[in-house]
């Protein structure tokens, strides 16, 4: 696998003490700042763009093990082997705060999301809560049989998460202190935990040398990462919950899809332990602190990387399977459709001519042609084999969201913001039929079009929470289908054209007869958007993929759901042509 490796956009050494150990790293809220404990007792405030070094906080008696920035960027709070945490003024440096009550060293502090209360973690194996404002104690809790070596508050606030030496991760209850699941699986003392943005996932490092990514709500492990040769001292999420970093004793720092549990890549630099890293918060920048005395800042603008070797440094915005299964295309916010070799995940090759954004793209039926539409209105046919440019098809006067071709390939119907279906003869690409343009068309953005598969039927679902039914020929309207409390985003014709599934913003898929427009069944269980659904070759079977990261195969007759398949992170999922997802 080859990647473009993130390049080093800053190097911050402390000039006077070269051999002083980084054991931790926080990024102020707005990236501007870095903060960073040491071995010297120190805290140092950095300017994350210059490198500059611009205070030094002191007033532990002891290494700093953890630091951590308020959510509002204008407090500092710091956990040391002296036993204590302090709190500090951000921008003046001063102390506010000493915390003691600690009987041993402390190793992790962490802010609530709210920034009224504080965590702390220690040798004593207890995790203490403090009233940040006041710099009360609040409560002790109890449980681990070794150090307690991290503490993370959940997103919401509501839980903490917390690793031991005893190679265990509990998830308590904040409020009351109670314990309410223990994850077991690491063979080998926890060093560092993570909550995942959205909460229900978290990540773990241990003495092992792996990294575990578990569902907090079930308590069961996920995947396992494996690559690090020594202890994994760290572990961070970029902020959409795509990736992981993590930093290890093996001076190396590596590169995690989160969701299919593949290395993307590993940054060498450091020559001593990578004793934390940290994904700034816009996800624009790792950075690392190790015992080498440095602290390094790489460029993370490769984030957004198609699920493949090859990397894009652009949001993907559509993709769609070739006919053989063989190929796959993605239409891009850089104005590009790039065709990948499905099997191997290479970039075979880059098409431009887009004045604007990507929104989405169509094999024709025997993966000859593709068609791509765009923000700026416009739809190209191209040679989907030279890349070649062979039409451009003006007509609309807003984005084009949606494009379908019928299953003879003779015709493109197209959907846009301008809330009309066209439908293009590509032999001749200046005579668009315009349906939708009267008051029986849709009133709001056309995000969705489906042929049935004889060719004499078009669906399209709109914003406007509606289906309309067309018969092509004429562009006549033959029934609006209405049942949906929020913008449908996805219609699909069942193989015999019986029925049809629509997926919508409102979390729900309905199944439609479309002889009399009835609707037969809503299918509940997502607990976001519905973005796509695709019916099983033979029909037996229906899938969803929804903005809650799952996607679920139902069965259509009986409304049952078979199973459904979660994924750590939320991004844009690709259903297979025969009803199944695949990597």
């Amino acid at each position: 696998m080859r990647l473009r490796l993130p390049p080093i956009i800053q190097l911050l050494r402390n000039s006077a003490l070269e051999a002083d150990k980084f054991l931790s790293i926080a990024w102020s809220p707005d990236e501007r700042f870095l903060a960073s404990g040491s071995d010297d007792k120190t805290i140092r405030l950095w300017d994350a763009n210059s490198g500059r070094l611009l205070n030094t906080l002191e007033n532990h008696e002891s290494r700093v093990t953890s630091v951590a920035w308020s959510s509002d960027g204008l407090f500092l709070a710091s956990g040391s082997y002296d036993c204590t945490i302090q709190l500090w003024d951000a921008d003046s440096g001063k102390s506010l705060h000493t915390l003691k009550s600690h009987i041993g060293r402390v190793t992790s502090a962490a802010w609530s999301p709210d920034g009224r209360f504080l965590a702390s973690g220690s040798a004593d194996r207890t995790i203490r809560l403090w009233d940040a404002g006041r710099g009360n104690l609040l409560d002790t809790i109890e449980g681990h049989t070794d150090w307690v070596t991290s503490v993370a508050w959940s997103p919401d606030g509501r839980l903490l998460a917390s690793g031991s030496g005893d190679g265990e991760i509990h998830i308590w209850e904040a409020g009351s202190g109670k314990l309410l699941r223990t994850l077991k699986g690491h063979k080998g003392g926890v060093w560092c935990v993570a909550w995942s943005p959205v909460g229900q996932f978290l990540a773990s490092g241990s003495a092992d040398k792996t990294i575990c990514l578990w569902n907090a709500d079930s308590a069961k492990p996920l995947f396992s990462l494996v690559g690090h040769t020594r202890s994994v001292m760290s572990v961070t999420w970029s902020p959409h919950g795509r990736f992981l970093a993590s930093g290890s004793e093996d001076s190396r720092i590596r590169l995690w899809d989160a969701g299919s549990a593949k290395l993307l890549c590993t940054l060498e630099g450091h020559t001593d332990w990578v004793m934390s890293v940290a994904w700034s918060p816009k996800g624009r920048f790792l950075a690392s602190g190790s015992g080498d005395g440095t602290i390094r800042i790489w460029d993370a603008g490769w984030r957004e990387l198609l699920s493949t070797p090859e990397a894009q440094t652009v949001e993907v915005t559509s993709v769609g399977w070739s006919p053989t299964e063989r190929f796959l295309a993605s239409g891009s916010g850089d104005g590009a459709i790039r065709i990948w070799d499905a099997g191997s995940g290479k970039l075979l090759r880059t098409i431009k001519g887009h004045k604007g954004g990507v929104l989405c793209v169509a094999w024709s039926p025997v993966g000859q042609f593709l068609a791509s539409g765009s923000e700026d209105t416009m739809i190209h046919l191209w040679d989907a084999t030279r890349g070649e440019l062979l039409q451009t098809l003006e007509g609309h006067v807003n984005d084009v969201l949606s494009a379908a071709w019928s299953y003879d390939g003779r015709f493109l119907a197209s959907g846009s913001k301008d809330s009309n279906v066209r439908l293009w003869d590509v032999r001749n690409s200046e005579l668009p039929l315009t349906i939708g343009s009267t008051r029986e068309g849709h009133i709001g953005s056309v995000t969705s079009v489906a042929w049935s598969h004889d060719g004499l039927f078009l669906a399209s679902g709109s914003d406007d929470k509606t289906i309309r039914l067309w018969e092509p020929e004429s562009g006549n309207l033959l029934r609006i289908l209405e049942g949906h409390k929020g913008g449908v985003w996805s219609v699909a014709w069942s193989p015999d054209g019986r029925f049809l599934a629509s997926g919508s913003k409102d979390h729900r898929i309905c199944l439609w007869d479309t002889v009399n427009g009835k609707m037969l069944r809503i299918l509940e269980g997502h607990k976001g958007g519905v973005r796509s659904v695709a019916w099983s070759q033979d029909g037996r079977f229906l899938t969803s993929e929804s903005m809650d990261s799952t996607i679920r195969i139902w069965d259509p007759i009986t409304g049952a759901e078979h199973c459904a398949y979660r994924f750590p992170y939320t991004s844009y999922k690709l259903i297979h042509p025969t009803g199944l997802q695949r990597n």
